[in-house]
């Protein structure tokens, strides 16, 4: 089982910058980093709501399933 983050993605295709981001949700750099290079453990929902609001997207386009 793997979750798969498609941030980068999403960030891309909105011309959003990790920096942008970052202020914009009101988290720090090195936390969106983490999370954007797939190394978080976990997400709150307060933080994904904040950045599906951001980026204009559903959390199924930031967060995908893929069976091993």
């Amino acid at each position: 089982m793997t979750i798969r983050i498609n941030l980068s993605q999403v960030m891309e295709e909105n011309d959003k910058t990790l920096t942008a981001l970052a202020d914009e949700v009101g988290i720090t750099l090195a936390n969106l980093s983490i999370l954007k290079t797939g190394k978080a453990k976990a997400v709150r929902f307060t933080t994904l709501d904040a950045i599906c609001r951001a980026l204009n997207c559903q959390p199924g386009e930031i967060l995908s399933f893929e069976d091993d």
